[in-house]
């Protein structure tokens, strides 16, 4: 699957993440003109040595840990919840936030021995975060707003990514605990990383002296 051939490739997360990485590429020297011009292509070159693919940030991981690219630019959310094997290599400190505990403003939602209901798009990760309680809880998975889930009585209370808390206020809803903070990861595949280790770690080593 891995290519020593082939240019260098380096799995984005669409939006925002792959704002700040291509900004960082520049920043350290690369060519990114294509990206700012990408159209609807999804495989753009970065210089001569480089090429970057353009994917939501669930198959970011998968194309990483499958070797199909070499890299990754992904958010510690989406590691947390999806896990695999690949090495984190690098806090890239850009798409800073937190997942948190939230609920309705003025409740104590450790107050009592009932069983609680958490509503959340991560699963995985409300569940781990109990579990290091010691806290039974029933978890029910929402794709969309999950703000909604306690104010419908669904849920005693959410774990949610939030950033500035905003949407919680103007529902509501207020943080009770921070769960983990999250912001932009750089992954890199267990076997690139052993056939192309000298072009890896020189990157590696570019990206982190312009943080």
């Amino acid at each position: 699957m891995n290519n020593e051939n082939r240019k260098l490739r380096i799995a984005l997360t669409k939006g925002r993440l792959e704002k700040d990485t291509v900004g960082l590429l520049e920043k350290i020297g690369y060519d990114c003109s294509a990206v700012h011009d990408k159209g609807r292509k999804l495989i753009l070159p970065v210089g001569d040595r480089i090429e970057v693919v353009l994917a939501k940030a669930a198959d970011v991981i998968t194309y990483v840990e499958h070797g199909v690219c070499d890299m990754g630019v992904v958010g510690k959310d989406t590691i947390m919840e999806m896990s695999g094997k690949f090495f984190e290599v690098a806090d890239l400190g850009f798409g800073r936030c937190k997942f948190a505990l939230a609920g309705k403003k003025g409740t104590n939602f450790y107050e009592g021995f009932n069983v609680k209901t958490i509503a959340t798009k991560y699963p995985n990760v409300s569940r781990s975060f109990f579990e290091k309680k010691g806290m039974d809880v029933d978890i029910v998975k929402i794709e969309g707003s999950v703000e909604l889930a306690p104010l419908l009585d669904l849920a005693d209370a959410i774990v949610d990514i939030v950033e500035t808390g905003t949407t919680l206020k103007e529902n509501g809803l207020e943080v009770f605990e921070d769960v983990a903070p999250i912001s932009a990861r750089l992954i890199v595949n267990t076997v690139s990383l052993k056939i192309r280790q000298q072009e890896i770690e020189e990157l590696i080593k570019s990206i982190e002296e312009n943080l």
